[in-house]
């Protein structure tokens, strides 16, 4: 006899474990596409040699990524067919679509051009290789809208009817693309993609700058990458403070969820940290600011806040979880923005390069992107529960009738092979990282001709320019 409920929560667990090891891959190449694209345009600019010695640096670190989140994301499709074939059935006509455009304008485009990236630059000619490496990027932007408009739908469906056999049907396109989350979540979760490369690139450079301050490529390196903390971190916070207020008005137990609340306030506290017990339905130990959660959320000092006893026990998120996974993601993202203002007074000090401790900061923090992201990204699912499409479609009612042994064999399969292969994968890029980047003394400037790190690029044309000047 299927058990449902066992094999339910076991059917969550293995979606967000195939889940949460693909996210943290798009969530890199996403970041370093465009990375790549402003070294080779500074290359292409200014002639320096040092631009193309770190993109020729990061760029097999880029295929090795962008390799591994192809597969890691082609196996959560087919759970869709094995695990949730009634949710793949009743949002198959609208969600389908959508993950069918991804493919077309997104996959398409980054691996029509991906083989002229990788393996061109001696062949097309700088200004079409160029070209290749900015459609690279545009389409790992194009996946990620495309991506992000399927999951916020899920959040906050519109645009749709149903048939007569139950299933959800497009009836305006323009309204479900462009759903009422879609463009704050769209945003922030391309600034999150911006600055987890951004620290993954801060870090590998501030590892180099320990060990020889004068390498010109782990100067620019770091100091791009404190560019970005400064700039993107601060508008990362204004944007997510955005998207909590658009999440308060479409899913206000999920925020609930997040801060804490039980109870429905008005001036209702901020809690920095508590304990929240679902069962007692209360946050225990609670260190608060008084009014401070009512001004962040509604910005008004009396504002009300609806607390999760005004849902049914059923329908309410698990707060327990959310509360914390949220104080990590702000948490992180804080951090962030403290090294990026701090590594800014340096600069203006002209001691970026002379600050061994800070290297050591950036390096503790090189892998905070990802942490922050799959912090994020929990926060939102497990906020959304116990639904899959917000307020029309429960998660108990999405599943495939699979009995919870069958459905444990493969998770636990999944594990093994997921951390296998993919730990395989981050073992050999963090290898890749711990190699000393190129001087920029050499290659271009000296008349040497073009080889990429790594031997991904093809032997130099003859019939190709191979220095500048």
């Amino acid at each position: 006899m299927t058990d449902l409920p066992l094999a339910i929560d076991l059917a969550r667990i293995q979606f967000a474990f195939t889940v949460s090891f693909h996210i943290i891959f798009p969530a890199f190449s996403i970041g370093l596409a465009s990375y790549l694209a402003v070294l080779e345009a500074l290359w292409l600019k200014t002639g320096r040699q040092v631009y193309m010695d770190l993109f020729t640096y990061w760029l097999k670190i880029f295929a090795l990524a962008f390799g591994m989140g192809v597969v890691s994301g082609i196996v959560m499709s087919y759970q869709f067919g094995t695990n949730w074939s009634v949710f793949s059935d009743k949002t198959g006509p609208v969600l389908g679509p959508l993950m069918g455009y991804e493919v077309l304008s997104a996959f398409f485009l980054e691996a029509g051009f991906l083989g002229v990236m990788l393996f061109g630059m001696n062949k097309v000619g700088k200004g079409l290789h160029f070209f290749a490496t900015l459609m690279v990027a545009i389409g790992t932007l194009f996946s990620a809208f495309w991506i992000l408009s399927v999951n916020s739908w899920m959040h906050t469906p519109a645009g749709y009817g149903f048939n007569e056999v139950g299933q959800f049907i497009p009836l305006n396109w323009w309204e479900i693309i462009f759903n009422p989350s879609f463009p704050y979540r769209l945003v922030h979760m391309v600034l999150a993609a911006y600055l987890t490369t951004a620290f993954v690139v801060g870090g590998v450079g501030a590892y180099h700058l320990l060990k020889d301050r004068t390498n010109k490529a782990a100067r620019v390196m770091f100091s791009m990458a404190m560019w970005m903390a400064a700039i993107v971190a601060p508008l990362q916070i204004i944007a997510g403070d955005i998207h909590g207020l658009n999440t308060l008005e479409h899913q206000p137990a999920k925020v609930a969820a997040m801060e804490g609340h039980f109870e429905t306030q008005k001036g209702a506290p901020l809690i920095l940290f508590g304990l929240p017990d679902m069962v007692a339905e209360e946050t225990k130990y609670a260190i608060e600011i008084p009014k401070l959660g009512s001004m962040i959320l509604t910005h008004e000092w009396d504002g009300e806040v609806k607390g999760l006893k005004a849902w049914p026990v059923e329908d309410r998120p698990n707060a327990t979880i959310v509360f914390w996974s949220f104080r990590v993601m702000v948490g992180i993202g804080v951090a962030m923005m403290m090294l990026g203002f701090w590594s800014l007074w340096l600069r203006l000090r002209g001691k970026l390069f002379d600050a061994p401790v800070t290297y050591m900061m950036a390096m503790v923090m090189g892998p905070s992107g990802f942490v922050a992201v799959l912090a994020g990204w929990i926060t939102t699912e497990i906020g959304r529960q116990p639904y899959t499409v917000y307020g029309v479609l429960k998660t108990v009612d999405s599943a495939s009738p699979l009995d919870a042994p069958a459905v444990a064999i493969s998770l636990a399969v999944f594990a093994g092979v997921y951390f296998i292969v993919f730990g395989t994968g981050v073992f050999y890029i963090l290898r890749l990282m711990s190699k000393k980047p190129q001087n920029g003394e050499s290659g271009l400037e000296k008349g040497i001709p073009l080889r990429a790190a790594g031997g991904l690029a093809a032997q130099p044309d003859n019939n190709q320019p191979q220095t500048i000047g």
